[in-house]
């Protein structure tokens, strides 16, 4: 006989038991799950650091680095700014950005000008509308006479308190280099740079102090708004000579 045509005996095929199939399954299981895992705690902490951390940090930044916050202590702004209202402050001003006659400057005090505001609050800081740069001859013939800047005179009634004259007395003054001659709004009530023509600072209040540039209220709700510094009230006044 021919042995080529007998068939060939076959192997049993592997039996599959319960035990085999689970334990292939758990190990499927374990080896997928773990990378899930740790794929979806690296997901959080990113999410975290994006949406909550980063954001704060700006902030934070911000505040410290480019605004400020204050509290209006007295009546020397009415009513531009009232007693109790909190202004917002760019810290970018005076460096780099440069100071210009009309902004709203936030200052410590030069020397103890506090002692004769009446202030509801305590601050170390005061707050006035810069009226004279460095160089600049700032002066006033007195009562219903105009402030006049390198002989311009200026009209100051859109941010002087209404019924109020630019000043109620004489004054002539030349700005100090590295100083700038300042003024409050509510000309009656503002123990400004013209009263204190004889102390050490000659009224004057150095840049280095000036803590910034005040360009909105933020509080109480009721008033917030943009402050201006009414840059065409000085569109003539030329550079000091």
């Amino acid at each position: 006989m021919d042995s080529s045509n007998e068939p060939m005996p076959q192997s049993p095929a592997p039996t599959e038991t319960p035990g085999n199939r689970d334990a292939g399954a758990v190990n499927l299981d374990s080896a997928g799950t773990e990378p899930q895992l740790a794929s979806a705690k690296g997901t959080a902490v990113r999410d975290f650091f994006l949406w909550c951390a980063i954001p704060v940090a700006i902030v934070v930044l911000l505040r410290i680095f480019v605004f400020g916050m204050y509290v209006i202590p007295s009546r020397s702004m009415e009513n531009t700014i009232m007693p109790g209202d909190r202004v917002i402050t760019t810290k970018l001003s005076p460096r780099p950005v440069a100071l210009k006659r009309g902004d709203i400057v936030v200052f410590k005090d030069p020397s103890n000008w506090l002692a004769n505001e009446e202030t509801t609050y305590h601050s170390d800081y005061l707050i006035k509308r810069l009226i004279g740069l460095p160089g600049d001859t700032v002066e006033c013939e007195g009562a219903g006479q105009p402030v006049k800047i390198n002989g311009v005179a200026i009209d100051e009634s859109a941010y002087v308190k209404p019924g109020d004259q630019p000043s109620t007395f004489p004054f002539k003054v030349t700005v100090s280099e590295g100083h700038v001659f300042v003024m409050g709004d509510n000309r009656s009530n503002s123990a400004d740079s013209r009263f204190h023509l004889n102390d050490a600072q000659h009224g004057q209040v150095p840049i280095r102090d000036i803590a910034g540039v005040a360009f909105a209220r933020y509080w109480p709700l009721n008033r917030i708004a943009w402050l201006s510094n009414y840059s065409d009230v000085f569109a003539n006044v030329p550079d000091a000579g």
